[in-house]
């Protein structure tokens, strides 16, 4: 094997979560051209069809599955779904994800509970069941945030709260599964990337953040893509546990 083929994912399948638009798409896409086959979820169906589109355009299968992470049975079904469809589940990225802005002592505990209910317990379920079935050599990718690792001036507390835990799951996770199973468990950090999440934010607010990034730029989603692609991959095959963070070098100012 040479070190180009140790980044192809032949005969490999993954679980995206999250696959409707955005950051979710871009994984799909780049995991396809990488050779995977895949099974998406989200909760945005008919959405799901163009992702499943740019999957088939790279000569891959896409199975799309209705799927709120929040809910431990809905990610059980995507994953017996995927088995049935393929035979194997080798990939999960955990991408699916919600964010709130709103000032800590405005939260609500419904909105609160929301986010860590998608974003950290959701990742949980889908490791879980992936976890049953998977075989040694396999990979799971947890999609965290840079508002893991620091602030960025926007009152975020659930949502750092949710990725930095999702930090602290990558870790243990890493810990349990990849001498006993086989299964490697790392995390990315994506700074700031064009997706639903930053086209929400208030004028000006990327700009302001702009000189905390030495690379000068927001990042191509195809940048993280092949940093996933990468995790996934036998190039990865002595990375465990870790988190790394794609972020322009955001989190080293």
């Amino acid at each position: 094997m040479t070190v180009t083929d140790m980044f192809r994912l032949d005969g490999r399948v993954a679980v995206v979560t999250g696959a409707s638009s955005g950051l979710g798409v871009a994984f799909a896409q780049g995991l396809a051209e990488a050779g995977a086959d895949l099974a998406l979820g989200a909760r945005r169906v008919e959405k799901m069809a163009d992702t499943a589109a740019l999957v088939e355009a790279a000569g891959r299968r896409a199975l799309t599955v209705a799927t709120d992470v929040a809910d431990p049975e809905a990610c059980s079904n995507l994953v017996a779904l995927a088995m049935e469809e393929f035979g194997r589940v080798d990939i999960l990225i955990n991408n699916a994800g919600i964010g709130t802005a709103v000032p800590a002592t405005r939260e609500t505990p419904e909105q609160f509970r929301e986010v860590i209910d998608v974003n950290l317990n959701g990742c949980y379920w889908m490791a879980q069941a992936c976890g049953r079935v998977m075989l040694p050599g396999s990979s799971i990718i947890n999609i965290s945030s840079v508002l893991g690792l620091t602030t960025a001036g926007l009152p975020q507390a659930a949502y750092a709260a949710s990725k930095a835990g999702l930090i602290g799951l990558t870790r243990d996770l890493a810990q349990q599964w990849t001498g006993r199973k086989g299964i490697r468990v790392n995390a990315i950090a994506p700074g700031f990337f064009t997706s639903e999440m930053t086209d929400s934010y208030p004028p000006g607010y990327l700009e302001s953040q702009g000189a905390r990034i030495p690379v000068g730029r927001k990042g191509d989603p195809a940048e993280l893509a092949a940093t996933a692609v990468f995790l996934a991959s036998d190039a990865a095959g002595y990375i465990t546990g870790q988190t790394l963070a794609v972020d322009g070098g955001m989190t080293i100012t």
